[in-house]
């Protein structure tokens, strides 16, 4: 996997998982190419609970976050640790510029989550798929569990092509998780 920091950081983020009291479960598989769901998203401490593992393992995992975001004095930090920032007036190209960018990189690894908003949402945004399907690469699922503080490295999909499929069968993984807000949780696949 594609890796970030050193000791120093490593360190610190050790030291930060440790003192919120959570755990990781499951493997990282030895992908170098690979886009990252995370869910069920819906808090702000999602990424205060996500970073501090990302220093530990020291993986370079590039994410994807709304441009407004990155404001002073967070945006170095924030693009420092991996940040993409987007704008989400201007869809459709996000995809292409994503897989050219896994094109041009021999490792990369960039996480999204699927909702697109920490607020209940009937129907996630497909972003994550369109870039997965433009850069053919594989979808890393990674839950927050906040009932277990446990962030679970759940598997790996290979996506088949088919929007309505490969949305169905990833969100149906997730329904076992629970997010801070249960109740901002996209309703559980029928």
């Amino acid at each position: 996997m594609p890796r970030f920091g050193n000791g120093f950081t490593k360190g610190i983020g050790l030291l930060i998982v440790k003192m919120l009291g959570w755990r990781l479960e499951g493997e990282f598989p030895p992908e170098k190419k690979l886009m990252v769901a995370l869910a069920p998203h819906t808090s702000n401490w999602d990424f205060v609970v996500a970073m501090p593992f990302i220093m530990a393992l020291r993986l370079k995992a590039s994410w994807l976050m709304k441009k407004e975001a990155f404001f002073f004095p967070f945006k170095h930090l924030f693009m420092w640790l991996g940040g993409i920032p987007t704008d989400r007036a201007a869809p459709g190209g996000m995809a292409k510029q994503v897989a050219r960018q896994f094109r041009d990189n021999e490792k990369m690894w960039v996480a999204i989550t699927p909702e697109g908003t920490r607020k209940k949402t009937a129907k996630w945004k497909n972003g994550f798929l369109r870039i997965a399907y433009a850069a053919d690469v594989p979808i890393l699922l990674v839950a927050w569990d906040f009932s277990n503080k446990c962030i679970q490295v759940d598997s790996v999909y290979r996506p088949i092509g088919d929007p309505e499929t490969d949305m169905y069968e990833i969100r149906k993984r997730f329904d076992k998780y629970q997010g801070r807000h249960p109740e901002n949780q996209s309703p559980a696949v029928d």
